[in-house]
C-alpha cells in the first residue's frame, strides 16, 4: 500500500488545486511513482491530476463512501505508485451540514496527514493563530505542515516564517501566471486549456524550488487497515455505450471501472461529433457535462439525436445527459435548442438557480438498479417543465431530509439531475 498525504487548506480559492498540480508533477519528475485522489464528488479536478502525472484519478467521497469502499479505491490507486497526493474539498472542516463528508473526515477514517494550503497574500502574524486553531479545532486531524501561497515578497516570506517556525513546508510566491480559468460548475475543463501542460510544469517548477520534497514524501503516511469493500453499482447492461466529449465528461472513473470488472463491455462515442451510439450495445449512458455551451451545435447533431431515438435498449442521463434527453433547452441568451425529446424535459440556463448537494436516492420501479444509492447535484438549470413521465427516485438530503422525487422515466428511458456515485 503506497503512502499518502492529503492537501487541504481553510477555504475554497486557497490554492489547492495549483499545489497539488506542481506536487504531482515536481514528484513525477523527480522520478516518483506518484498517483492522486480528489476528495469529493468534483468531475473537473481529477482531470487536471490525470494531465499531471499520467494516472487515472479516483474521486474518494467520505459521505456517500464507507472506509471500506475508500480503502478499496485507495489500493486501486496504489497499483505501481510509491506516493499518493489527495486533494482535499473546500475548507478542510467544510462539508454537507450536520453529516459527515469533509476532508477531516477523509483524514480521520484513514488516518492520514494534511498539509495544509494557506493563500498568504492579507496575512502576517495572526497566520500563527489561525493554523493553531486548524490544529487543535477536531481531536485527532493531523495537521503536519504549511505550504504557504500567494507570498508577497521575502520580507512577507521571513514574517510568516518567524510566525509559524518549522511547521512550514513550503513558500509559493504570488503569481499572476499560476492561475486557472473557471466557469460556473468550476475549473475550465482540461480539454479545453490548450496551455495546460505548460501551466503545470510552471506550477512544478515553482514547487520544486521552493519546497523541501523530502520532507513532504516523508510526511506521508500509509492508510490505517481497514477491510476494503468495492463500491458496487451494477451495470446497466453487458455492452454499454457511453457519450464522451466536451459536453458529456463528468463520468466517475470509479464506476466505469466498476461496470469493467464486473464484465461490461465499455464503448465510447461523441454526441458533438455528431455519433450514434452503437447499435449492437444493452444501453446507453450519458454523462452530465456542458450541453448548455453546445446547445446549438448538438441540436443540429441528427445522427446523434436520431440514433438515441431508434436505440431499443435502456438509456440512462444524468444531469446534462438528462437535460439532452429532453424536449428542449433554452441557453443563457434565452434561445430555445431542441434535444432528443426522450423525455418530457425542458431545461432553462437563462434563469439560472444553483442546485448543490448530496442526495439520498431510492429508485422507483428503475429499470437499472433497486437497492438505495447515493449521489450529488450541482448545477444551475431550471425547469420549464417537466412533463408526462414516471419519477426515477425518491430523494432526500444529506440528512435524510425529503426532497421532492427527481427525475423521469418512459420505458427505457431515464434520467435526473442526480449524478450518483454508489450504492448506500
Amino acid at each position: 500500500m503506497a503512502k499518502a498525504v492529503i492537501i487541504s487548506a481553510p477555504s475554497s480559492a486557497s490554492g489547492k488545486t495549483v499545489v497539488t498540480l506542481g506536487l504531482l508533477r515536481a514528484l513525477r519528475n523527480r522520478g516518483v511513482r506518484v498517483a492522486s485522489a480528489k476528495v469529493g464528488p468534483d468531475y473537473i479536478d481529477p482531470r487536471f491530476h490525470e494531465q499531471a502525472t499520467g494516472r487515472r484519478c479516483y474521486n474518494l467521497d467520505p459521505w456517500a463512501m464507507s472506509p471500506g469502499q475508500l480503502r478499496a479505491l485507495l489500493d486501486d490507486i496504489s497499483q505501481d505508485s510509491d506516493l499518493i497526493i489527495i486533494e482535499g474539498v473546500m475548507g478542510l472542516f467544510d462539508g454537507p451540514h450536520g453529516a459527515s463528508g469533509s476532508t477531516a473526515d477523509l483524514g480521520l477514517a484513514l488516518g492520514l496527514p494534511v498539509l495544509l494550503t494557506i493563500d498568504a497574500r492579507h496575512q502576517a502574524q495572526s497566520v500563527a493563530a489561525l493554523v493553531h486553531g486548524f490544529t487543535r479545532y477536531r481531536l485527532g486531524a493531523q495537521i503536519a505542515g504549511v505550504v504557504l501561497n500567494r507570498v508577497a515578497s521575502d520580507r512577507h516570506e521571513a514574517i510568516l516564517r518567524s510566525a509559524l517556525g518549522e511547521r512550514v513546508l513550503a513558500t509559493l510566491r504570488h503569481d499572476d501566471s499560476l492561475v486557472l480559468p473557471s466557469r460556473h460548475l468550476g475549473l475550465v475543463q482540461a480539454a479545453e486549456n490548450q496551455e495546460l501542460e505548460a501551466f503545470i510544469e510552471r506550477a512544478a517548477s515553482a514547487v520544486a524550488r521552493e519546497t523541501v520534497l523530502d520532507r513532504i514524501i516523508g510526511i506521508a503516511s500509509q492508510p490505517t487497515d481497514e477491510s476494503p469493500k468495492r463500491c458496487l453499482l451494477p451495470p446497466l447492461g453487458q455492452r454499454i455505450a457511453i457519450a464522451r466529449d466536451l459536453a458529456f465528461s463528468f463520468a466517475y472513473p470509479h464506476l466505469l471501472d466498476a461496470w469493467q470488472k464486473a464484465g461490461s463491455e465499455l464503448t465510447f462515442f461523441s454526441p458533438l461529433a455528431d455519433e450514434a451510439p452503437a447499435a449492437d450495445t444493452e444501453a446507453v449512458f450519458l454523462p452530465g457535462g456542458y450541453p448548455e455551451l453546445h446547445a446549438g451545435r448538438l441540436a443540429s447533431c441528427g445522427t446523434f439525436r436520431e440514433g438515441l431515438r431508434r436505440f431499443d435498449g435502456l438509456i440512462y442521463g444524468e444531469c446534462g445527459g438528462y437535460m439532452a434527453l429532453g424536449d428542449a433547452l433554452i441557453d443563457a441568451d434565452g434561445n430555445r435548442h431542441a434535444m432528443a425529446g426522450l423525455l418530457p424535459l425542458v431545461s432553462n440556463f437563462q434563469q439560472r438557480k444553483l442546485h448543490l448537494g448530496y442526495r439520498q436516492l431510492l429508485p422507483k420501479d428503475s429499470a437499472a438498479w433497486t437497492g438505495p444509492l447515493r449521489g450529488h447535484e450541482f448545477h444551475y438549470a431550471t425547469v420549464v417543465s417537466e412533463g408526462d413521465g414516471e419519477r426515477l427516485f425518491d430523494a432526500e438530503d444529506a440528512m435524510g431530509e425529503p426532497l421532492p422525487p427527481m427525475g423521469l422515466r418512459r420505458g427505457k428511458v431515464m434520467g435526473s439531475f442526480a449524478h450518483v456515485i454508489c450504492e448506500a
